[in-house]
């Protein structure tokens, strides 16, 4: 069964003030989701700055109140986002960072467990499935309670690359990523759609090139684009940002949403003991139903070998 939880203050904690987690706190005060969003950082004044800042403009927008905290604050939240840990470098993967992550998450978590009274915990620290993982272990709330923001920006990413080489808006096309935040992501192809119609058969009525090497190269675009992004600025923040934020209206609001994100699997597609990322009903219990669907075997392939991957790294730390 699975668990209900009262969203009874909107409270968030926000652990982590970096870039993403400052950006985060921003596009959840701008949306009006919480009523209270505290920031948690081991740099005090950078959150006293970063809340001072966000709740200055915020006056005519709502009510959300932006404060600095610590770690007592996430007493009664409703929604815990962790980003703490190192960011990736240009030319890494997120798999490098591997180690180091986690072991400023178990710090973070060791912290957290002192004072949590419940709410749902969310991971947007990478290598997010295998943090999603270790947090789900070391917390041993219900499933779907701790998730990762997992292929979520990777959908998000897809739709719009699908999209502009089709030429409609991006509310019309759908479709998931799914599998490993990382290079082993999937993209089911097979159940693509625009409007409602297979994205082959719609191609084809509008005489829109479509073939195996167009989907191989948004494919690669997609896997590399996080890369290009961090080679260029040295960071990637507002997309994340505006992604977690639905994520948090979904939560905090009640209005359940289906995305991609990571948690850790029960059987479903023939996987378990493992986080990654599939189709998910996100609500006011996190993760609170994985859809599954028929996939093709190729798909199914590469979705298996994307949990053998994780589970070798999981046994190797």
């Amino acid at each position: 069964m699975r668990t209900k939880i009262k969203i009874s203050q909107r409270k968030v904690a926000v652990i982590g003030v970096g870039h993403v987690g400052s950006s985060i706190a921003y596009a959840i005060a701008l949306k009006d989701v919480a009523n209270e969003i505290v920031l948690i950082d081991s740099n005090y004044q950078k959150t006293v700055g970063e809340a001072k800042d966000i709740r200055h403009g915020l006056s005519s927008m709502g009510i959300c109140d932006v404060r600095p905290g610590d770690f007592s604050d996430c007493v009664d939240c409703d929604l815990i986002i962790i980003t703490a840990g190192r960011g990736r470098k240009a030319g890494e993967s997120r798999l490098d960072l591997t180690a180091e992550n986690i072991v400023i998450m178990k710090s973070v978590i060791d912290e957290v467990k002192k004072y949590y009274n419940g709410g749902v915990i969310l991971i947007v620290a990478n290598p997010v499935d295998i943090l999603t993982y270790k947090v789900d272990r070391w917390m041993g709330l219900p499933n779907g309670m701790v998730f990762g923001s997992g292929c979520i920006l990777d959908t998000s990413r897809f739709l719009r690359v699908i999209s502009d080489h089709i030429g409609v808006s991006p509310g019309v096309v759908h479709g998931y990523i799914v599998g490993e935040h990382a290079d082993e992501q999937v993209p089911i192809w097979s159940h693509v759609t625009v409007n409602g119609f297979p994205i082959a058969e719609y191609c084809k009525a509008m005489d829109i090139l479509w073939n195996e090497e167009v989907k191989d190269s948004i494919t690669s675009e997609i896997k590399e684009m996080g890369g290009h992004i961090i080679a260029s600025k040295g960071r990637t923040q507002f997309g994340i940002a505006t992604c977690v934020c639905k994520l948090a209206d979904a939560i905090l609001s009640q209005r359940p949403t289906i995305m991609s994100v990571s948690s850790l699997l029960m059987g479903e597609n023939g996987i378990r003991d493992v986080a990654m990322s599939v189709p998910s009903v996100i609500g006011p219990a996190g993760v609170q139903q994985r859809i599954h669907e028929n996939w093709s075997s190729e798909e199914y392939d590469r979705f298996f070998n994307a949990g053998r991957i994780l589970k070798e790294v999981l046994l190797q730390v």
